[in-house]
């Protein structure tokens, strides 16, 4: 599959704080699938991208989003976790660490190029095409109210519930 790196580039320039957030409908781990739409006029979503199930990174970002579910659901806010990996990984994954929300797969890369966060990378001279650890906080009308790109997961969450 090939990918141009301007698009990539020009996504990241118009999915920004204010604009409206790219819609999508994908499937999740849990059977169900999952739009933006969904959640219009009734919820705030905190959609974040991850690169990889089971990784060190992935899994403390997801732990630290579980942990902090239930004062988020408390506050009308919806998680979801996107990555490229397939639906029978994200249910190995949620199952492991007791995950407690959706992981929509987005095998094709479609919703994470719309997004931005869909990068070129050179792992030890080899060029591979992955996510880039990012957040939206979407509003109830759909606008993003937070674009937060480069993701650090160590405070990560605190970072998020500054913007909700």
């Amino acid at each position: 599959m090939s990918h141009s790196t301007e698009n990539e580039e020009e996504f990241a320039k118009t999915v920004v704080d204010g604009s409206p957030a790219p819609n999508f409908k994908l499937q999740s781990d849990d059977g169900k699938t999952y739009s933006l739409l969904d959640f219009k006029g009734k919820k705030q979503v905190v959609l974040y991208f991850y690169p990889k199930d089971d990784t060190p990174g992935c899994t403390k970002e997801a732990c630290s989003f579980r942990d902090s579910l239930s004062s988020l659901n408390e506050a009308g806010v919806q998680v979801l976790g996107i990555s490229n990996d397939d639906l029978k990984s994200h249910v190995m994954f949620r199952s492991k660490y007791s995950l407690n929300f959706p992981f929509l797969s987005d095998t094709d890369g479609k919703v994470s190029r719309e997004y931005g966060v869909y990068k070129l990378w050179d792992y030890d001279g080899k060029k591979i095409w992955a996510i880039n650890r990012s957040t939206f906080i979407i509003d109830k009308s759909g606008k993003i109210t937070k674009a937060i790109r480069g993701v650090k997961v160590d405070g990560h969450i605190d970072e998020v519930r500054k913007y909700l």
